[in-house]
């Protein structure tokens, strides 16, 4: 399973954080994580098996996490090999996902946890899976689990291309503390301390941020956080109370049309509405138990999040309103709440090893969720304004055997049951939905043989969409014209062959060779309120994953992606799934240990892709270098320089192809649309451990 070293070495130009064991494959009577849990399943830390897993899945300690010289929180998950996460608005906004030949937007098949918490929004008001990351803290965090493909009976909604769990710590060593100043009015600060009380320990920890940026219009994100965690025993036995707090508002500048900076009518970063932005909160209290006993382990865990949302986008400018603009609000106000127990039982089956593992996830969206028409921020007119209560049941199991010393299976399946009551301010396009699904999950290990093991996963997958789009009959904004109802789960399958080689001292390489396809479905638009068909699709991609630990003071890591993604379906328009990526790779060497010298230097190469179907329009590939350098002293303070986009590239953070209409034209035109990187920033911070 693992992909990355399991012990948590001090970070590099960090914060030194608790070392570590994170919850990676390992003997049952070896030591517990100091994070949370949740990271590797219930086998994974309490389990008398290695869990079957895949070439591409692996563990991430948070001190390689925090290595990374980033821009924004959610770029740290770049550590997962093939992962793009990029921005084409606002720095409060949530990030825009890559993975195996797929624009994930903000997060439709890419599951995102925090701490057991689903991060993606359902029935969203801006798109569904909607994933907003901006509330993590990596310092806090202790190890992160991902995988890729619907191999894995854990991982339900959204999970079709990959999922991501990350766990933040219990307790820290010693408290922390750090100030950041940098370019373009980039400034945080961020406290955390862990002190014992009673039989346990109490983690506080609290982050302020602003930022600018280059943007003509500064983004001015103004953004508060906060955790606060008790916990007692350990992740196999113990429990644990978690609160955060996170508010942010913000500027955006969005993406604009080629031609508007051809013909000078802005700058490389300017906009073309100067009112677009948003405000976003999230409230979460979270809980976790566990025990385990000599015939396995038990878990339990809990959440209910408030979470709320304003958008302020134009993306088309004068294109449907030649008179007052384009600019629409979306509004998502909701409380969610869910939790999952689980149960792994040790045993034998006619005398092989053997364990069992059941587990029931429930979840229920309470929402209120809207898109009016506005300008400048004034609301002119109400396109919706609707309230969904939303929920799902999930009941999954698996049967784990080692059969001979060269070979492990795990045979399981999913099954997940949804229903939905909308109540629309358009009163066709109210109703109750209901759907089900039952997905089989299926893997085998084979060896290890000179340190190489083979592994072969299959498994079927899903993803919900947007409960409005389910009922909808007619279009909010002209109720005459009819529209085409959304299925409320699509069904995925995903096939993977890969092997993982350890054969030199240091040194873990992997490939793995994968397909997935999904169904044509309607897919729920919320810019506009509508559906619109979507075709089935099939990805074919090969991975290749590289670590090598030279010594304790220097490592490497390189990474390559290739995927084709075609519509599976015949049509003229063409067959190639628009912004779909063709190419991602990553490299990067860290160097440093507990004192002295230390350093990063991480590429990233994010491929051009189709932007229309018959490839006619593609965008241009964009490749990125950011480095740090710093020195960590004895006494616990340690500085550091990070250098963003080293080189200064001119590149965009993400395209489009699509039409929009400037103040002037007589018409739509179609081309392509674009966020730029932001040029070379310097962020210098000064940390102190104590």
């Amino acid at each position: 399973m693992l992909a990355r070293p399991a012990v948590a070495q001090e970070a590099a130009g960090e914060i030194r954080l608790d070392e570590i064991e994170v919850a990676a494959p390992r003997p049952a009577s070896s030591s517990t994580a100091a994070s949370a849990g949740y990271v590797g399943g219930i086998s994974g830390i309490g389990g008398g098996l290695r869990p079957v897993d895949a070439a591409s899945a692996g563990i991430i300690s948070g001190a390689q996490i925090n290595s990374r010289p980033v821009t924004r929180p959610g770029e740290v998950l770049e550590e997962v090999p093939g992962l793009i996460v990029t921005q084409h608005s606002g720095e409060g906004k949530a990030n825009q996902f890559f993975l195996r030949g797929f624009n994930l937007d903000h997060g439709t098949d890419i599951a995102l946890h925090v701490d057991g918490m689903p991060v993606n929004m359902r029935t969203h008001a801006h798109g569904q899976g909607y994933a907003d990351l901006n509330f993590l803290i990596p310092e806090l965090v202790g190890a992160v689990e991902f995988h890729k493909g619907p191999y894995f009976v854990r991982d339900g909604d959204f999970a079709s291309a990959g999922s991501v769990r990350i766990d933040y710590l219990d307790k820290l060593d010693r408290n922390i503390a750090l100030t950041t100043l940098g370019s373009f009015g980039y400034k945080r600060g961020l406290s955390a301390a862990s002190v014992p009380l009673g039989a346990g320990n109490l983690l506080v920890a609290g982050e302020a941020q602003t930022y600018d940026g280059p943007w003509v219009v500064p983004d001015a994100l103004r953004k508060l956080n906060g955790v606060a965690r008790y916990s007692q025993g350990t992740a196999t036995d113990g429990f644990a109370v978690t609160g955060m707090a996170y508010w942010a508002k913000w500027n955006a500048t969005n993406q604009i049309p080629e031609r508007a900076v051809a013909e000078g009518i802005i700058g490389r970063y300017g906009t073309l509405d100067p009112t677009d932005g948003g405000d976003t909160g999230r409230f979460s209290l979270s809980g976790r138990w566990s025990q385990s006993d000599a015939g396995g382990i038990t878990r339990a865990s809990a959440y209910v999040i408030r979470y709320q949302m304003n958008l302020w986008n134009n993306f088309t400018y004068f294109l449907n309103d030649p008179v007052n603009g384009d600019q629409f609000r979306q509004r998502d106000a909701r409380v969610l709440g869910g939790g999952e127990i689980s149960r792994v039982f040790q045993g034998d089956l006619f005398g092989l090893p053997m364990e069992n593992e059941i587990g029931v996830q429930t979840r229920t969206d309470d929402i209120r969720v809207g898109l009016f028409k506005t300008t400048a921020r004034q609301t002119r007119s109400t396109v919706l304004d609707d309230r969904v209560l939303e929920a799902s049941a999930a009941f999954y199991y698996e049967n784990r055997v080692r059969w001979t010393d060269w070979l492990r299976t795990s045979v399981g399946f999913r099954a997940d049951g949804y229903y939905a009551d909308v109540h629309s301010d358009t009163p066709a396009n109210s109703g109750r939905a209901r759907d089900s699904i039952v997905n089989p999950k299926l893997g085998a290990v084979f060896g290890p043989w000179a340190d190489t093991e083979i592994y072969l996963n299959y498994g079927g997958g899903f993803h919900s969409n947007d409960a409005r789009g389910v009922t909808a009959t007619v279009d909010p904004a002209s109720p005459l014209f009819n529209i085409s109802r959304s299925p409320f789960l699509v069904p995925s399958t995903g096939y993977e062959v890969g092997i993982r080689n350890r054969s030199i001292a240091g040194l873990e390489t992997s490939l793995a060779l994968f397909r997935l396809d999904f169904a044509s479905e309607n897919l729920f638009q919320g810019d506009t309120g509508t559906t619109e068909p979507s075709r089935p699709t099939r990805r074919f991609g090969i991975e290749w994953s590289n670590h090598y630990a030279i010594t304790p003071w220097l490592r490497l890591e390189g990474d390559l992606t290739i995927t084709n993604a075609r519509f599976s379906d015949r049509d003229p328009v063409g067959q190639r799934v628009p912004e779909a990526p063709t190419t991602i790779a990553s490299a990067g060497v860290t160097f440093g240990e507990g004192q002295g010298w230390f350093g990063s230097l991480r590429f990233r190469y994010f491929g051009p892709r189709p932007l229309i179907e018959d490839n006619s329009v593609r965008s241009k590939p964009t490749a990125l270098l950011n480095g740090r350098i710093g020195y960590a002293f004895d006494n616990g303070v340690s500085l550091a320089l990070d250098v963003l986009n080293l080189t200064n590239a001119k590149a965009d953070q993400i395209t489009y192809y699509y039409e929009s209409r400037l103040p002037g034209e007589a018409a739509a035109v179609a081309e392509r649309h674009f966020h730029p990187v932001e040029p070379t920033a310097v962020r210098l911070t000064l940390a102190g451990r104590f």
